[in-house]
């Protein structure tokens, strides 16, 4: 069945998320917004992705046609009610790998799909396992794998997802930036 549905921007600057769509199937073009990615302090910290998502999202939502649909994501990784999104630096990369290491936590992505008419929000979660690591490895993953342009400082499709992580339970395309499965079921089922 091919999908169908209005001309999609992405408003994203990730590569995974658009690996994904491609992957996917999913047909759509790039549209480039820039935005503070702050939110309330006292906001809960599952319900800080969306609320991202939807600030991207209405970003955008002055520069598209009135027949496009703008899709916009932001994930993040929970653990003990703490968030861990993009790491500052090497040393931020470390001692958040530290703090995973031999420890579970949650990433939760929040989508926002929308046109100048509505919108829909959702938010996936799943749940990863860590293996402990010694401070050789997360030294040897940081250099070689440079992941800080990655919620929690970690890609599940690089290295420490094939010798770090035990289990998960949920979407793995999730945990790489974009639940796929819900984003086409919505796309699929969109009518004005």
């Amino acid at each position: 069945m091919v999908l169908t549905h209005p001309p999609l921007l992405l408003a994203s600057k990730s590569p995974r998320r658009q690996d994904l769509l491609r992957a996917a199937g999913i047909d759509f073009k790039l549209i480039d917004v820039d935005v503070e990615e702050n939110y309330p302090d006292d906001m809960k910290s599952e319900l800080v992705p969306e609320f991202l998502a939807r600030k991207k999202a209405e970003a955008a939502l002055p520069l598209i046609q009135p027949e496009h649909l703008i899709l916009a994501a932001d994930s993040v990784v929970i653990k003990d009610g703490q968030i861990f999104g993009k790491p500052e630096s090497k040393a931020h990369a470390i001692e958040m790998t530290k703090m995973l290491s031999g420890h579970h936590h949650t990433v939760v992505t929040g989508v926002f799909i929308c046109n100048h008419h509505k919108g829909i929000a959702f938010s996936e979660f799943t749940e990863v396992w860590i293996e402990p690591m010694s401070s050789e490895e997360i030294e040897y993953y940081i250099d070689h794998f440079l992941p800080l342009d990655k919620a929690g400082s970690y890609g599940i499709q690089d290295w420490i997802g094939w010798t770090k992580v035990s289990r998960i339970e949920g979407s793995y395309a999730n945990v790489m930036g974009l639940p796929v499965h819900k984003v086409y079921e919505v796309l699929n089922e969109w009518t004005e």
